[in-house]
């Protein structure tokens, strides 16, 4: 079943692909590569949107980084240039203050758990605090789990990440969260990191399975360690510019087209996660998963009080950690 929906989703962004009739056709912006499944999800989304409207809204997926790098899509979605764009949450955080809480280490228990929280009230309230900032956040999308990997040694615990230098997204969180543990954060674009752990400007970088994979990291870094440290939802945002010539009507079209395709995009994920791991380790690398993730969740507790200062977002952690 997943694997005939992946080709069934493939083939259909194809005859998708060569459609030319529709009335306005989005553009959106996605730094992962064809096929991936954030890039499948938008996709899909756009199949059920020219469906809705009788062909008359599209999407058109750049994917690849064609548009650039995630900061410099996020201004670009910002100033209309960028109709929709998919995002990680954490070039958000020194944006939207609302996204910093889930974008904490160890915030969520469970992908179960985030996906409890996201699909709730709480989610709502965090795509609402987009608006203020020239985005509308439509819905959440799966990132996984975060995990360390390097090119030098097995990580086994803490002591063992002492001065390593890891790649973190371009936000103060991460960099937080990495110095906590006592190593060094090294913020760079996502495009940058094989080179940079190839020629060892870097040890190592922190993703999940699928990105590791498809990125082809595990080829110049063979030690993956399941610390687990981050489950950071990602988000699909459309341009408060684009979405204010819509109808309500059109607008509800888009808002639901993108809710519906996110149950879509977590039986991709599920699968891809499960291959991006096969891939892995028949290629050699070394996984680690005999470790205590304890110390680890400690370490945070200068990060949680560094970047839950207001009473709101004080509430807002109380409220995810209260969520079964």
């Amino acid at each position: 079943m997943k694997l005939t929906l992946t080709a069934a989703l493939l083939a259909g962004s194809a005859i998708a692909t060569a459609a030319t009739a529709c009335e306005t056709t989005f553009r959106s912006s996605d730094t992962h590569p064809e096929g991936y499944p954030t890039v499948l999800a938008v996709q899909e989304m756009g199949k059920l949107l020219e469906e809705r409207s009788d062909g008359r809204l599209c999407v058109e997926v750049f994917h690849s980084a064609q548009l650039g790098e995630e900061k410099d899509t996020i201004e670009q979605t910002q100033f209309g240039v960028i109709d929709m764009n998919r995002v990680s949450m954490g070039p958000f955080n020194n944006i939207i203050e609302e996204t910093q809480v889930v974008s904490l280490p160890y915030v969520f228990r469970s992908v179960e758990h985030m996906h409890h929280v996201m699909d709730g009230p709480i989610g709502d309230e965090i795509l609402a605090a987009f608006e203020a900032h020239d985005l509308v956040g439509l819905a959440f999308y799966d990132g996984g789990s975060r995990s360390f990997y390097n090119s030098e040694k097995p990580i086994t615990s803490m002591a063992d990440l002492a001065g390593m230098k890891f790649r973190v997204m371009q936000s103060d969180i991460f960099v937080d969260m990495v110095s906590a543990l006592g190593a060094n954060a090294t913020p760079l674009p996502y495009g940058e990191v094989y080179s940079s752990i190839q020629t060892g400007v870097i040890d190592g970088a922190e993703n999940n399975w699928p990105s590791y994979e498809s990125s082809g990291h595990f080829e110049v870094a063979k030690y993956y360690t399941l610390d687990q440290h981050l489950i950071v939802p990602e988000v699909l945002v459309m341009s408060k510019l684009t979405w204010d010539k819509l109808s309500p009507e059109d607008q509800e079209l888009v808002r639901q087209a993108a809710k519906d395709s996110v149950p879509v995009m977590r039986e991709l994920w599920e699968e891809r996660e499960a291959a991006s791991e096969q891939k892995v380790i028949d290629a050699g690398v070394e996984v680690i998963t005999d470790i205590d993730k304890t110390p680890f969740i400690e370490a945070m507790k200068p990060v949680y009080e560094k970047h839950v200062t207001s009473d709101k977002l004080k509430d807002l952690v109380e409220r995810i950690q209260a969520t079964e």
